[in-house]
């Protein structure tokens, strides 16, 4: 049954799908890597495909930006399609330039947040938002044998893009930060209360301290190649 935000009819979306926030993200994930994929929603232009990969079925479906559009995908796919493994692909803003470079791959082992979203979980209790063991497991070791810069620690989760406060990544730094995003903490969040398991893979697309430089759009929704090799491996563990 189709949901307010997702067109799927029941058996449409594989159990375990990968989510970037780009809509043409999502269509190059299933043109690319997918075998004979075929798009299943396309409600609000938020594209979504289901395919085969490695002779079994996998889906993608954009999230579109921020925590809480992520969290109305992510928790419709978890409560009314029966997913059971959500993996973000997505980009993020390099806190450690001098390890965490243009182009490499950061693997979400927590997310910090100064979101309030997942306050009301749980009153007067920070919540610690990690990963699921397993993906997190499962991308880690195709990580160790795939060639590609890959680092695994924390990022934080934010709700704004254009920051009010730009002392804090400079905080954020100091205490081992990997980068910015804007999702993981959220997905986190939603896999935990709906019993599902979830983790972030995030290219480094620019920097929040450091050299001003970043990707262009086009090479936003064209350089993940590694980062959504990792992430089908970790959904196939």
């Amino acid at each position: 049954m189709a949901t307010p935000h997702i067109a799927a009819e029941p058996g449409d979306i594989a159990p375990h799908v990968l989510m970037p926030g780009d809509p043409r993200r999502a269509r190059r994930i299933a043109e690319r890597f997918f075998d004979e994929p075929r798009l299943v929603t396309e409600v609000r232009g938020i594209l979504g495909f289901t395919g085969g990969y490695r002779g079994e079925p996998v889906s993608v479906l954009a999230s579109g930006m921020g925590m809480p559009s992520l969290a109305i995908y992510a928790t419709e796919l978890a409560r009314f399609y029966g997913v059971r493994r959500i993996v973000r692909v997505g980009t993020m803003g390099s806190l450690q330039p001098e390890t965490a470079r243009l182009g490499d791959v950061v693997i979400a082992s927590s997310a910090h947040t100064d979101s309030a979203m997942s306050g009301f979980r749980v009153p007067g209790v920070g919540l610690s938002h990690a990963p699921a063991y397993p993906l997190l497991r499962a991308a880690a070791d195709a990580a160790a044998v795939s060639g590609a810069r890959v680092h695994v620690g924390p990022v934080f989760s934010s709700d704004a893009f254009y920051h009010p406060r730009p002392e804090l990544g400079q905080a954020l730094a100091a205490i081992g930060t990997l980068g910015i995003e804007m999702e993981a903490a959220g997905l986190y969040d939603v896999a935990a209360a709906e019993g599902v398991e979830a983790l972030a893979i995030c290219t480094v697309s620019d920097y929040v301290i450091g050299p001003e430089e970043s990707m262009t759009s086009d090479q936003r929704e064209s350089t993940f190649d590694a980062s959504v090799e990792l992430a089908l491996a970790a959904v196939r563990a």
